[in-house]
């Protein structure tokens, strides 16, 4: 087994192929911090310090993706849901990296 094959299930919120892999998120903005809260509608829901105004929690949930992922924030792109707290993220990097570290901090106490 290769280091890019991905941990068996995949999450409903997460899908793609090494290179190019989405991680579907439900927003919640304004919280006092952030971090995963849990599972929430086939979404990974993430709860933002950031208010949802002038893209501060958007830009908020790429920073944290880009961190928990250990990416650099140029490889971590909104897809989809600008102004909704439904929301498509795509992460360039390995599936099986994306899946290890988002089922690491949906795991992780708070």
């Amino acid at each position: 087994m290769s280091d890019a094959t991905p941990l068996a299930p995949l999450p409903s919120w997460l899908a793609g192929h090494d290179g190019a892999v989405q991680v579907r998120v439900h927003a919640q903005p304004g919280a006092r911090h952030t971090g995963v809260l849990g599972e929430h509608g086939g979404r990974l829901k993430i709860a933002l310090r950031a208010p949802p105004v002038d893209g501060k929690a958007n830009a908020e949930l790429l920073r944290w993706l880009a961190q928990a992922c250990d990416l650099p924030k140029n490889r971590v792109t909104l897809l989809h849901g600008a102004t909704a707290r439904d929301k498509v993220v795509e992460l360039q990097t390995a599936l099986a990296t994306a899946q290890a570290a988002l089922l690491a901090a949906l795991s992780a106490p708070d």
